[in-house]
């Protein structure tokens, strides 16, 4: 976000000053602090603010006239957070015409949690960022969506049928939806066929349709998926599952560009070009017999292999942008996720691959709506692969009780540069240690029969960590 341009209102000119060098060391964007009697002289540049935090004045009373002004020079749908305030503390200082709410003093956390909230009114408001059309990007840098990409950009324009391989949930639709987009029949319809997902008697009445009283139910004529894609695309997904019965047909199909409805005899041209993809090796189920090798070459003609999640990390952080998007635009919702989390599932495995990685998000959008997730609030199976270096690191210093957490009940590997193993285990004593005297309520006795030691041997422990004596200790 070190593009966004934010106006400080505060007549405290400490306060005022805190915030900015708080918001500059986060990298929010170009600052820009004033009092109340300046503000109007601020310059706005170009592109208007983006937030605006607005201290309070002398009273409720004057802050909402003044908030009046400010929305009469900038508009309704500048995100405007309100500093040293709470909410329902003032009906007439709450949303909509407050983004959020900022406390003093002002805590990291806090402060994310409010410019995220400042983040969703903009998008709610102004649309910035809103996918107006159904048609999915290939998101991503990483050098294999960047060769993905390329091939793309070879055969779309060509009548050559592709055929998409990978795991499942790598995004094999959205590569033949992109195939279909920057082709000639981009004007015309793309139909998907999940040929796993529909019973192998129905599978033939699905793709080629049927006249009425073909069989039992078939109550009216209907037109199929060959027909409904006539002069654009056909998605067969899952070919693999394909029924051999109806492999055969379809290979009839595709060499002679003709077919029937079931319970017809006349023939029907087929302008269509066919996109697969599968999960499966096909190589292997041609060898066992499970699927026919003239159509395996009929379908193969262009192969695109999809990467698996876990083999393009890097564009973990972008997907996670595009993911919270477009939830943002279908009104399900938001989050936004702190470096440590996002760092802490570029570790993780991902065996469900992009769907998985849109399962947790919104997932984590209806556990924390609106809210800012850190690597802690992740479920317990995105933080198993974490070394005790991982848990470390963050903006923040690590909560104790996580950290043991994922000690005993995580098997931790050792990182690639190594450790300090002495640091390491200071600190892992250090915090059993102060856990176990946070439980006993202070009390040293009650602490050392938890840890299993001395109540004298634990004293001299304090001391060399610099643990102070609560109150209540004995």
């Amino acid at each position: 976000m070190s593009d966004r341009s934010v106006l400080l209102i505060d007549n405290d000119a400490q306060r005022r000053y805190d915030l900015s060098k708080l918001l500059e060391f986060i990298d929010y964007g170009v600052v820009v602090p004033v009092d109340y009697a300046q503000w109007q002289s601020a310059d706005v540049g170009e592109g208007g603010w983006d937030v605006i935090i607005l201290g309070k004045h002398d009273s409720d009373d004057t802050t909402l006239a003044e908030l009046t002004k400010i929305i009469e020079a900038f508009g309704k749908t500048v995100p405007v957070l309100l500093l040293n305030g709470r909410e329902h503390e003032n009906k007439e200082l709450a949303p909509p015409k407050i983004a959020g709410y900022i406390e003093s003093p002002v805590k990291y956390r806090q402060l994310q949690h409010a410019l995220h909230k400042a983040e969703v009114f903009l998008r709610t408001n102004t649309g910035s960022g809103n996918k107006k059309t159904l048609f999915r990007s290939l998101v991503g840098n990483s050098r294999p969506i960047r060769e993905i990409r390329r091939l793309i950009d070879q055969v779309a324009d060509s009548e050559a049928n592709v055929m998409i391989l990978g795991e499942s949930g790598t995004g094999k639709e959205v590569v033949a939806r992109n195939l279909h987009y920057h082709s000639s029949r981009r004007d015309n319809a793309f139909v998907p066929v999940n040929c796993g997902a529909i019973p192998p008697d129905l599978l033939e009445s699905e793709l080629f349709g049927h006249e009425k009283g073909a069989f039992t139910g078939a109550i009216s004529t209907r037109q199929g998926r060959f027909e409904m894609a006539n002069g654009g695309t056909l998605f067969l997904d899952e070919i693999g599952d394909m029924p051999l019965s109806m492999q055969v047909k379809l290979l009839r199909v595709i060499q002679e560009r003709m077919f029937e409805r079931v319970g017809s005899n006349k023939s029907i041209s087929a302008n269509v070009r066919i996109i697969a993809a599968t999960h499966r090796d096909l190589d292997t189920e041609v060898e066992e017999g499970r699927f026919r090798e003239d159509l395996f070459y009929r379908l193969n003609v262009f192969p695109i292999e999809m990467p698996p999640l876990r083999e393009r990390v890097e564009d973990i952080s972008l997907l996670i942008d595009e993911l919270i998007t477009r939830m943002e635009y279908e009104k399900r919702g938001s989050v936004r996720l702190t470096q440590a989390a996002i760092g802490a599932l570029c570790k993780y495995k991902w065996l469900g691959n992009v769907r998985e990685l849109s399962n947790l998000i919104e997932r984590l959008i209806i556990m924390h709506p609106n809210g800012v997730v850190d690597m802690r609030d992740l479920p317990e199976k995105y933080r198993r692969d974490l070394t005790i270096e991982d848990l470390s690191d963050g903006d923040e210093e690590p909560d104790d009780s996580f950290v043991m957490e994922q000690s005993f009940d995580a098997p931790l590997r050792l990182p690639e540069d190594g450790i300090d193993l002495k640091e390491h285990l200071t600190v892992l004593e250090s915090s059993l240690i102060k856990q176990a005297l946070d439980d006993a309520d202070g009390v040293v006795a009650h602490a050392a029969k938890r840890l299993n030691m001395r109540r004298t041997t634990l004293v001299e422990k304090m001391r060399k960590f610099g643990l102070q004596r609560a109150e209540k200790v004995t």
